[in-house]
C-alpha cells in the first residue's frame, strides 16, 4: 500500500513542477512579446534626487528577442544587451563602453510596476538609487 502512495506522490509532484515551468515559460514569452513589440522612450529617470530625464531626450529603445537593445538618437545608434528574469521581476541591461546617459542604464533593474505600455523600475547605481519609467511609443 505504501509503495503505491509513493508512486502517486512522485507522479503528482512531477506534474506540479511541470506546471510551474509551463507558467514561467508563458510569463517569459509574455514579457518578451511586450518588450520587443514597438519602441520605448525614457519618460523619467532620476538618480538619487537628481532628475536626469532630459539627458535621455530624443532617445528611443528597441528591444530584440535575441537579447539586443538598440538605443537610437537621431542617426546615431548604440547597441547593448538585455535579459529578463521573471522569477525576481528584473531586467539587466548593459551598454558596453557607453558614455552618459546610456551608461546610467548598466545595471540590474527591479521592476516595481509594469503594464502593456510602461515599465517602472529601480536599481542601485554607485551609492544612489536610480528610478526610471520607460514608456512605449
Amino acid at each position: 500500500m505504501n509503495k503505491y502512495f509513493y508512486i502517486i506522490l512522485l507522479v503528482a509532484g512531477s506534474g506540479i513542477f511541470s506546471c510551474k515551468k509551463i507558467v514561467q515559460k508563458q510569463e517569459q514569452n509574455a514579457v518578451l512579446s511586450i518588450m520587443t513589440s514597438g519602441v520605448w522612450y525614457m519618460q523619467s529617470y532620476k538618480l538619487g534626487s537628481a532628475d536626469s530625464t532630459g539627458s535621455f531626450s530624443g532617445y528611443v529603445f528597441k528591444f530584440d528577442q535575441s537579447g539586443t537593445v538598440t538605443a537610437t538618437l537621431g542617426a546615431s545608434a548604440s547597441t547593448g544587451s538585455w535579459t529578463a528574469n521573471i522569477s525576481n521581476r528584473s531586467i539587466t541591461s548593459n551598454f558596453p563602453g557607453a558614455s552618459n546617459p546610456l551608461n546610467k542604464l548598466n545595471s540590474t533593474w527591479t521592476i516595481t510596476d509594469s503594464g502593456l505600455t510602461y515599465v517602472v523600475a529601480n536599481a542601485t547605481i554607485g551609492d544612489s538609487t536610480a528610478n526610471m519609467r520607460l514608456q512605449k511609443q
